[in-house]
């Protein structure tokens, strides 16, 4: 899959934590994640619906420090497929799909979704964490809190976010990224992302990348 974000610049950072020996990179730049751009996100792979197991509004967090097995899937997928955005904490791979644990019900680590809020905000999410089904309900939402995404983050970064930050009871959010204006909101649509990229996907470029002399101004994705 080829990156349709730019990259400026990629740190390597060894996180040695109490339980956790690997290192993750670290992002010091936003170019791969802007928060703002998710309220007129573009779907830059074709997706196919799969359903809502459940609408719950609620989105937890977990530090994915907290994975340990060096030999899951999930810990190798983590330490080669994403990096750490400084600015929000978030895992996100290279085409900026966020990191989350969904349960059973939606595939397999690494399967990659768009998931549309009653609100129209379409977050790219990638399963990074499996939630154990004995914690949740069909292997769809968790038991104890109903969520159904649960973010998987650097808390370190979060706590300092400007858009999250600590609460008051010592939690990102309260502990739901549901108070964050952006990610608010019922699941009204789940689809899987594919490997084809979306002939509808239009890249726009900067005014120096324009030839004047075929009057190109857009550069598609599907390579038109």
């Amino acid at each position: 899959m080829k990156n349709k974000f730019l990259i400026a610049l990629v740190l390597l950072a060894s996180i040695l934590l109490s339980g956790y020996s690997g290192s993750v990179q670290e992002l010091a730049t936003d170019d791969i994640l802007d928060l703002d751009a998710l309220v007129d996100y573009q779907k830059v792979y074709q997706s196919e619906d799969v359903g809502v197991c459940a609408v719950s509004s609620s989105k937890t967090y977990m530090d994915y420090r907290a994975i340990t097995a060096k030999g899951s899937r999930q810990y190798r997928f983590i330490q080669e497929e994403m990096v750490i955005d400084e600015k929000t904490g978030f895992l996100v791979d290279e085409d900026g799909f966020i990191g989350v644990a969904l349960g059973s019900y939606y595939g397999e680590i690494g399967d990659r979704y768009y998931v549309t809020l009653e609100s129209g905000v379409v977050l790219p999410l990638v399963k990074v964490e499996e939630k154990a089904d004995s914690d949740t309900v069909n292997g769809c939402y968790h038991l104890s809190d109903g969520s159904v995404i649960e973010f998987v983050v650097d808390t370190d970064y979060a706590k300092a976010s400007d858009s999250f930050g600590l609460s008051g009871n010592g939690l990102i959010g309260s502990g739901n990224y549901n108070n964050f204006e952006l990610f608010s909101g019922n699941i009204a649509k789940v689809e899987k992302a594919t490997d084809d990229l979306n002939p509808y996907y239009v890249e726009y470029v900067t005014n120096d990348q324009i030839n004047i002399n075929n009057h190109n101004i857009f550069n598609y994705a599907s390579g038109y």
